[in-house]
């Protein structure tokens, strides 16, 4: 009797597919190589974040920060060598025709500080309070050692003070460096914990995550009664969506262009040389010029200076700040195009 020959329901292929599924994850590094990488990859990384903070706030000083002054050419040139006498290069000095147009300047944040000159030997320094305690006193300290040598009788005046419950002009940091923490981890784990997601269905979770963000963040700083962030509540919202997006979004490129150097790339750039730049414990003209270009390329100093445009400034920032974290998740997003979704469709067709 001879044997009938062995039949099988499946596809020819599904063989194949099965010892591909089922071939064993590739191992990681093991012996010398196991025990001293993740040290020196963990040490490089924490001496990129020591020495990129100590050489942005170890002894923070301004860099021509713009300031107003109101009065006669001849008063403004004592002023302003007051001022470079007093703190060199500290200052840049612009003048304007009246205290409307400064006071204005300094409600839109083109100025940080205002010297009005009045008739006789009267003058009146405003400032905004909201830039937070140490640009107060800076200009405080420099315009009342210019008002002694000139023998002014100087009055000092807050006109965009901090909201009441940001007296420390803070609460702009620590919100852009959570969302830059959420979106940092949230890009690490959609690929931990669903490494084969569809494209389509990835940015249905990014588009989720950003939203929810921009909600929770707008409400905890806004309401539950710490009134930290006074803007409306739809823009904080949005700009903080903006940022969660572009920081999420970022990381997963970095993790499927670079690999698992990715990550530690993601780290450097968004965390360190983002939070660093911010500008939201001090502005940006208090930073060295080689880390000042940072602070208008990457997504956590934009979104910051948006939020405090909002809250403050009569929007100064919002329009470059929309522009640069749309730009950051466009990128973004194509990269993952070309990464997941070609590539997945390159190989369905192999």
């Amino acid at each position: 009797m001879s044997t009938p020959p062995a039949t099988s329901a499946e596809p020819r292929h599904a063989n194949h597919h099965h010892a591909m599924d089922t071939a064993p994850a590739p191992q990681g590094a093991t012996g010398v190589k196991g025990v001293v990488l993740p040290v020196v990859i963990v040490l490089v990384i924490g001496s990129i974040f020591v020495s990129v903070f100590l050489a942005a706030f170890h002894s923070p000083r301004p860099h021509d920060l713009p300031v107003a002054v109101v009065g006669t050419t001849q008063r403004l040139e004592r002023i302003t060598g007051g001022l470079e006498l007093g703190l060199p290069g500290g200052f840049e000095v612009k003048r304007y025709p009246d205290e409307s147009a400064a006071r204005q300047a300094l409600q839109d944040r083109e100025v940080y500080a205002a010297y009005v000159t009045g008739t006789g030997s009267t003058a009146e320094l405003l400032y905004a309070g909201a830039n937070g305690p140490s640009v107060t006193s800076t200009v405080t300290g420099a315009f009342s050692g210019v008002a002694k040598a000139n023998d002014d009788r100087l009055t000092v005046r807050d006109v965009v003070p901090a909201s009441a419950g940001d007296t420390r002009g803070m609460s702009v940091f620590y919100a852009g460096f959570g969302v830059v923490l959420a979106g940092f981890l949230f890009g690490m784990m959609t690929y931990q914990m669903a490494p084969r997601l569809e494209y389509r269905w990835r940015l249905a979770s990014l588009a989720s995550f950003s939203a929810l963000a921009g909600v929770l963040v707008a409400v905890i700083a806004g309401s539950l009664g710490f009134s930290a962030l006074p803007g409306p509540f739809l823009g904080i919202a949005g700009i903080i969506a903006l940022m969660a997006a572009a920081v999420g979004s970022a990381t997963m490129a970095f993790l499927r262009v670079f690999g698992r150097a990715g990550m530690s790339l993601a780290a450097v750039v968004l965390f360190t040389f983002g939070n660093s730049t911010s500008g939201g414990t001090l502005p940006t003209a208090y930073l060295p010029d080689w880390l000042h270009p940072f602070s208008e390329i990457l997504p956590v100093g934009v979104g910051v200076r948006a939020v405090q445009g909002l809250s403050h400034f009569d929007n100064d920032g919002l329009t470059a700040g929309v522009v640069v974290l749309m730009t950051w998740i466009l990128v973004a997003t194509a990269v993952l195009f070309w990464r997941d979704a070609r590539g997945a469709g390159r190989t369905a067709a192999a």
